[in-house]
């Protein structure tokens, strides 16, 4: 039986959770900055995955790890040694500049994993009285959708009819370093916890001086901050990492999603020894943590980004794309604004947030050969491969120009 698009749109429609709202394209192969539907369908992709496929769909190097350590050993669980996490090990923390590592899965584990540490780093060394430790996130965020993680969360969405929720939690406006300041004289204070950029609140770029300013604050009420780098991190935004921007080093480090260049889970909570060390045997975990073919996966996706200067291209291209969606706007009234770094950009469509507008336009973009999606209604947020090249990205500006000035609300 031969199953068209609408076969399998179909089979999830009727046989999958109604968690996800997927623009009704059925990809079925992808390569590089490309993808295909069933039909046979060329596209650009501009989700990436959500950031998880920063070095270009089924890249041949991550590929080829994954396949060769896929035939000797895929799991053996922590219980053993297994003869690739040491190397692992030492290959990330050499690469970020970390003591140690903490590997685990998805994005949303490796948050609920620096929750859990900074925790236990405030009762065992800042003396937090047992119970009482506070850590403060910034409104606006999005860490995943573990009952943990929505406990910080004001997005209705993700809160509603799923309570009672996490104590122990402050939230605090973003971008807001007085409300930092007086959130961090609470003495119970644990950590701060924020993306350096709130990349499913619209691509949310802070002040220039909101980072390094929250990180000396945390410095000086000796608090943890904590960097959740899963979507910003990897070279995404044009840097190694976002926080690179400011040259300082979160105290705690969240990596995910493009850790694995997109072929599996991994991610990975980083610290120095005076916060890592605080777990001891048995305290946290994770079968699948640290696994043979996840180590080979992720280092090899690491040197990817390091050997094809993957943060370079992504600050050049990020920067001509700008410029071009502004050149849009000049000629326009239906595009706001465009927000970004490296390339992680947004563009804001004039209507209200509950329009379908924006969806509208994502497909008008599929049609035109462009995959992106809308996020908080009205966004639509951009962010293609880093392996994109200079000709590639401008042949997408051009969709997305001709897609928004030929649009008709």
């Amino acid at each position: 039986m031969s199953y068209t698009s609408k076969d399998y749109i179909h089979l999830e429609d009727k046989f999958g959770a109604h968690n996800y709202h997927p623009l009704p394209v059925v990809l079925a192969k992808g390569k590089g900055v490309y993808v295909w539907d069933v039909e046979g369908k060329k596209y650009f992709d501009f989700l990436s995955a959500y950031s998880a496929v920063n070095q270009g769909h089924c890249h041949p190097r991550i590929v080829k790890a994954l396949t060769d350590q896929a035939q000797v050993l895929t799991l053996t669980s922590r219980a053993f040694y297994n003869d690739m996490l040491g190397k692992y090990e030492r290959h990330i923390t050499s690469f970020f500049g970390y003591d140690k590592v903490l590997p685990i899965n998805t994005g949303v584990e490796a948050v609920e994993t620096a929750i859990k540490l900074a925790r236990k780093w405030a009762y065992k060394v800042k003396k937090v009285p047992t119970n009482q430790a506070k850590i403060i996130f910034a409104s606006g965020n999005f860490h995943g959708r573990t009952l943990g993680v929505i406990s910080a969360s004001i997005d209705p969405d993700a809160t509603n009819d799923f309570g009672p929720f996490l104590p122990g939690i402050e939230i605090i406006p973003y971008n807001d370093i007085e409300a930092l300041a007086q959130a961090l004289k609470d003495p119970n204070a644990a950590a701060f916890l924020v993306e350096p950029i709130q990349g499913e609140a619209g691509v949310v770029v802070p002040d220039a001086d909101y980072l390094p300013k929250a990180y000396e604050l945390c410095q000086s009420s000796n608090a943890l901050f904590i960097a959740d780098e899963v979507q910003t991190g990897i070279a995404r935004t044009g840097k190694l990492l976002a926080c690179d921007y400011f040259d300082f080093k979160p105290d705690i480090l969240i990596l995910g999603k493009a850790l694995s260049g997109g072929v599996l889970p991994v991610s990975a909570v980083l610290a120095d020894d005076a916060v890592m060390m605080t777990l001891k045997p048995g305290e946290h975990g994770s079968t699948f943590g640290g696994n043979p073919m996840a180590c080979a996966v992720a280092m090899e996706a690491l040197d990817v980004i390091k050997e094809e200067n993957l943060a370079e291209n992504a600050a050049i291209l990020g920067d001509i794309f700008r410029k071009k969606m502004e050149e849009l706007i000049a000629k326009n009234d239906l595009v706001t604004f465009v927000r970004g770094k490296g390339l992680l950009n947004a563009i804001g469509i004039n209507d209200t947030e509950d329009s379908d507008t924006a969806w509208r336009i994502c497909l008008a973009l599929r049609d035109n050969g462009l995959l992106a999606k809308p996020t908080h209604g009205n966004i639509i947020r951009f962010a293609p491969p880093l392996v994109m090249t200079e000709a590639e990205l401008l042949e997408c500006t051009e969709i997305i120009s001709k897609t928004i000035l030929e649009f008709k609300k």
